[in-house]
C-alpha cells in the first residue's frame, strides 16, 4: 500500500491535469483509502509513519503545482521585495500596462497567475512574503528553482507541526499517531505540500503556540501565535478564546465556594487570582498586537492600509466559491432582490461570525486545553459555513485542530473536499457557473457528520478516543 500511494503520488504530482476530473477523483480516493488503512496498520509504528508522510511529500520536490496558480504570485512578490518595491503598493497589472518589468520572468508569472490575481494587491502577511523572498534570494530566476524552495520551507513546517503536535498529545494523554490524520492525510500532502499553499506554515505556528500556551510559556506563546497570524490572518478568530484561559480558568473553583461561606479573606484572594488573570490576559493580546505591527511595519504606508483592506474585503463581496450556507441565503435573497446578493450578505457575515465568536467566548467553557482547542475548531467552522468563498486548502486549519478534539467532520470533509475541483465541470462550456448539485453533494457529507457528531454521539462519548475515531469510519 505504501508503494502504490508512492506511485498515486508520483502520478498526481507528474501526470495529472486538472480538468481530467475522473482520474483526479480516483486518484484520490485510492490515496485516501491507503492512508486510513496505513494508519490503522502501523498506528504502534510512529516512526514509520513518520517516514512514509516525509517520502510521500518528497515525490512533489520537483513538481510544478497542477491544482493551483497562487503560487506564481508567491513569485512575484519576493521578487518585487528583492528588488525594493512594497507589493502591498503595487499590482502586477499596473507594470504590465505599462510595459514595465521590475522582476524577471515578468510575463511567464502574468499568464501563470491570470488576470484576476494580477488586478489585484497582495493580501500575503509579512511572514509568508519572507518566505517568498528566501525562494527569490535562491532562485530568483526559475520558476521551478523557487517552487522547490517554497517547497522545502513547507514540509519543514510539516516537522515542526509533527514534533509540537505529538508533544502536545502526550500532555493531553492522548495517543501521538492520532497526527497523522493531519501529516499523512492525501489532502494535506497534496494541498500544502504539492500545491504550495501556506496553511502548513501557520499551522505549525498554531500548534507551537498551543504548547507553549499548555505548559504556562505564555509570553512565548503569543509570539509564535503573532508569527502565525502573520503568514495568514484566519489565526485572529481565535483571540477571544482565550479569555477564559486566563481568566476564569483561575478563579472558578474557588468562587465556587463562595457560596458555601468562604473567608472574605479568601474572596480577596480570588479577586486577585482573577485580576493576575486579567493582566496576563491584557499581556498576552499585547505582545501579540506588538509583534504584529514590528512584522507589518517595514512595509507600513497610508496606501498599505487602504490597499489591504480592500483586498482583505474581496474575500467577503466579490467572490464566490464551494459556499454552504451563503448559497442558500443568496438563493433566498433573489426572491426578493434578484441580483448582487453578496454585496448585502457578505456585509452581514462578519457581524453574525463576531456575535457568534463571542458568544462562545462567553456562554461556553472553554479552560481546558481540549475545551479551548474544540472552541477553536467550532468558531472557525462556523467561519467557513457562513462564508461566501471556501477554497479546498482552507480545511486544512480544521483538520489539525480536530486531532486534539473528539470530533471528526473535518477529516470527512478533507476527503469530499475534491469535489470542490469538479464544481467547474462546465468551464468549458457555455454556462460556466459553479454546478451546485456536485457542491451540494459535498456538504450534504459535512453536515451530516457534523449534526451527527453533535447530537447523535453525545450518549456515547464516555467511550475511549480511539473508538470515536473508529466509528467515523
Amino acid at each position: 500500500m505504501a508503494a502504490l500511494s508512492l506511485l498515486f503520488y508520483w502520478v498526481f504530482a507528474y501526470d495529472l491535469i486538472r480538468t481530467d476530473y475522473i482520474k483526479l477523483v480516483t486518484l484520490y480516493t485510492a490515496l485516501f483509502f491507503f492512508f486510513y488503512k496505513l494508519i490503522h496498520l502501523l498506528k504502534h509504528d510512529v516512526k514509520t509513519l513518520s517516514y512514509l508522510a516525509f517520502i510521500f511529500r518528497a515525490v512533489f520536490i520537483l513538481a510544478i503545482p497542477n491544482l493551483s496558480q497562487d503560487f506564481y504570485r508567491f513569485i512575484w512578490d519576493g521578487r518585487m521585495i528583492l528588488e525594493g518595491y512594497n507589493p502591498y503598493l503595487y499590482t502586477v497589472e499596473s507594470f504590465i500596462d505599462q510595459g514595465h518589468s521590475p522582476v524577471t520572468q515578468t510575463q511567464e508569472l502574468y499568464n501563470g497567475m491570470g488576470a484576476l490575481n494580477a488586478s489585484h494587491f497582495t493580501n500575503y502577511p509579512p511572514i509568508n512574503q519572507l518566505c517568498f523572498v528566501i525562494a527569490g534570494v535562491f532562485a530568483g530566476k526559475s520558476i521551478l528553482g523557487s517552487v522547490m524552495i517554497m517547497r522545502l520551507l513547507i514540509i519543514a513546517a510539516d516537522f515542526g507541526t509533527l514534533h509540537f503536535g505529538k508533544k502536545l498529545l502526550e500532555k493531553l494523554g492522548l495517543p501521538t499517531y492520532i497526527i497523522f490524520w493531519y501529516l499523512l492525510n492525501p489532502f494535506i500532502i497534496i494541498e500544502l505540500t504539492g500545491n504550495l499553499h501556506f496553511e502548513g506554515v501557520m499551522i505549525c505556528f498554531l500548534i507551537w503556540s498551543l504548547y507553549w500556551l499548555y505548559i504556562g510559556k505564555w509570553p512565548w506563546a503569543a509570539v509564535v501565535l503573532a508569527l502565525s497570524v502573520s503568514v495568514k490572518l484566519i489565526p485572529l478568530i481565535f483571540l477571544p478564546l482565550f479569555f477564559q484561559w486566563f481568566i476564569k480558568n483561575r478563579s472558578d473553583k474557588q468562587s465556587q465556594k463562595k457560596s458555601d461561606g468562604l473567608p472574605h479573606h479568601n474572596v480577596n484572594g480570588i479577586q486577585n487570582r482573577a485580576s493576575k488573570g486579567f493582566m496576563k490576559l491584557i499581556g498576552f493580546y499585547a505582545i501579540i498586537g506588538f509583534t504584529s505591527l514590528l512584522l507589518f511595519s517595514p512595509f507600513y504606508s497610508s496606501e498599505f492600509i487602504n490597499n489591504y483592506s480592500k483586498t482583505v474585503a474581496l474575500w467577503f463581496q466579490n467572490f464566490e466559491f464551494n459556499a454552504s450556507l451563503y448559497y442558500i441565503a443568496r438563493e433566498i435573497g433573489y426572491l426578493f432582490r434578484g441580483y448582487n446578493e453578496i454585496e448585502v450578505i457578505g456585509k452581514i457575515i462578519p457581524i453574525v461570525v463576531i456575535l457568534f465568536v463571542l458568544s462562545i467566548t462567553f456562554f461556553r467553557k472553554n479552560k481546558t486545553p481540549v475545551q479551548l482547542i474544540t472552541a477553536m475548531l467550532i468558531v472557525l467552522s462556523f467561519y467557513y459555513f457562513t462564508a461566501t468563498t471556501i477554497h479546498p486548502w482552507y480545511i486544512a486549519t480544521l483538520l489539525i485542530l480536530s486531532v486534539f478534539t473528539k470530533y471528526k467532520f473535518p477529516l470527512i470533509w478533507s476527503f469530499v473536499i475534491i469535489l470542490s475541483y469538479l464544481a467547474y465541470i462546465n468551464l468549458n462550456k457555455a454556462d460556466k457557473s459553479e454546478n451546485l448539485w456536485i457542491i451540494a453533494l459535498e456538504y450534504i457529507f459535512v453536515y451530516g457528520v457534523f449534526f451527527w457528531e453533535v447530537f447523535k454521539k453525545k450518549s456515547s462519548q464516555k467511550g475511549s478516543f480511539n473508538k470515536t475515531i473508529n466509528s467515523v469510519f
